[in-house]
């Protein structure tokens, strides 16, 4: 199902440029807790800002605010987007990127980019029926 070509809710970007943001920290988050290192913001914020640089790049490049919850393709877009240009920033900035990483974070931020607009989705379509 995608969004209807109406012009998007300006509740819809918010709530979608959120979660996105949020999730993206609690990928980095959880990232971090797995390998026992810190839980301080400081330390989240330097895991997660490839990722969060790269996910503001794919909301400019998917054009996201135009269809904020459709998962195909601009769900799609920031979800590859996000991945491949977190995992680059990593690399350049001297962190690692092994296999094993790179294959986690692509389910999980796939998993949480993807599966928020699903939800969205159906709350949409449950609340435009009442």
């Amino acid at each position: 199902m995608t969004q209807s070509k109406t012009t998007p809710r300006p509740p819809h970007v918010l709530y979608a440029a959120a979660a996105d943001l949020v999730l993206v920290l609690i990928f980095a988050a959880s990232g971090r807790s797995s390998h026992s290192e810190a839980l301080t913001a400081g330390g989240v914020f330097l895991t997660a800002w490839p990722f969060l640089v790269a996910l503001a790049l794919g909301w400019l490049v998917c054009r996201t605010w135009k269809a904020p919850l459709t998962i195909w393709p601009q769900g799609v877009c920031l979800w590859l987007i996000t991945v491949a240009g977190g995992m680059a920033l990593r690399i350049v900035s001297g962190r690692t990127a092994e296999l094993p990483f790179v294959i986690v974070a692509t389910v999980v931020v796939g998993l949480f980019l993807l599966g928020h607009r699903a939800v969205g989705q159906l709350i949409v379509k449950r609340s435009s029926r009442a």
